[in-house]
């Protein structure tokens, strides 16, 4: 199956079904999404090799994340990878596994440079050997989930997003509110738990409720991070435990809520608690939330470093949206 197929069955030359397929801007979106659509019905896979001896471009984007068994980051992947097998790129994944793993590979060996055409990364902050390798590289690069210096940023805004949890529970009555946050497990994700947190500090501030300075836990962007910081937030006498706890992530949230219902202690009743994200585990299990859509900003991000690499001009990138979600794990204080 080949582009001439495509042609006939879309009734387009055979230059404007390539540059459809490539989603050049010269091609209207409608037609594109017509292209594309007739590709896939017809079973059309594009060779890679082929287009990268013609053009000097290997049809394939990397995609930097600090370790792989994280929600925010398998549904962003997941984005990325929709949009770029729409594109008829490839992807080729970096994982660092971790603080242990090998950055030196993705960042500094000139196999990376000759084997993708751009780079999305995932909430990674780059050090300024990393920053320079980038430059001189010259791959168009973005940054998914928080701000990265010099880097255009697809994401939330952090700050705010705090804000409107904080904005709720106050409306709701609580005055002595805590935080999970902390770095995640992998210790690689820095700017978001910093953004969340002092935008929630700066919320309750303006809301003339200081944090006290206890009442700040580490919960390490996991599940069970999210326990145990719950366990020694609540584990107190009542008149020491807060009303409300903040968490970072929907994961942490859901540990919470687990350690508030082993210590008998009744949700929300006894305690209310709030997430971000929007994961399905907590639609399930009724958890208040700011939801966000990591696999649209996956999408958002590839579609952006493409268009580059194909030779269109950076564009400025919006600020994702988050909506809080309201469900059974927040009302008003009982003390």
């Amino acid at each position: 199956m080949g582009i001439q197929e495509i042609a006939t069955a879309t009734g387009l030359s055979k230059a404007t079904v390539s540059r459809a397929l490539r989603g050049l801007p010269t091609v209207a979106g409608a037609t594109i999404d017509e292209v594309r659509r007739v590709a896939d019905e017809l079973g059309y896979v594009p060779s890679s090799a082929a287009a990268g001896l013609a053009t000097g471009r290997q049809r394939a984007v990397g995609v930097v994340l600090p370790v792989i068994d994280r929600w925010f980051y398998a549904k962003a992947l997941g984005g990325v990878d929709a949009e770029l097998r729409a594109a008829g790129y490839d992807l080729v994944l970096y994982n660092l596994g971790g603080p242990g793993g090998d950055r030196h590979r993705a960042f500094r060996r000139a196999m990376l440079r000759q084997r993708v055409d751009a780079l999305v990364l995932l909430s990674l902050v780059l050090d300024e050997t990393e920053r320079r390798e980038l430059q001189v590289s010259e791959l168009p690069t973005i940054v998914i989930g928080g701000p990265a210096h010099d880097l255009r940023n697809v994401g939330v805004d952090d700050r705010a997003v705090a804000a409107l949890v904080v904005r709720h529970l106050t409306d709701l009555g609580h005055r002595h509110v805590a935080y999970v946050g902390g770095q995640d497990e992998a210790g690689m994700n820095v700017a978001v738990p910093y953004q969340r947190r002092d935008g929630f500090t700066e919320a309750m501030t303006r809301a003339g409720h200081p944090v006290r300075t206890g009442w700040y836990a580490d919960g390490r962007f996991s599940f069970a991070g999210g326990v145990a910081a719950g366990t020694a937030l609540l584990d107190v006498r009542p008149v020491e435990r807060p009303t409300a706890v903040v968490c970072a992530s929907d994961e942490m949230a859901l540990g919470v809520v687990v350690a508030a219902q082993r210590l008998g202690l009744v949700v929300p009743a006894d305690v209310s608690v709030t997430g971000v994200d929007g994961h399905e585990y907590g639609e399930v299990l009724g958890l208040t939330t700011v939801a966000q859509d990591p696999g649209a900003q996956g999408r958002v991000a590839a579609r952006a470093v493409v268009a580059e690499a194909q030779g269109a001009p950076p564009t400025v990138v919006p600020v994702s949206p988050a909506r809080l979600v309201v469900r059974r794990t927040t009302a008003p204080p009982t003390r």
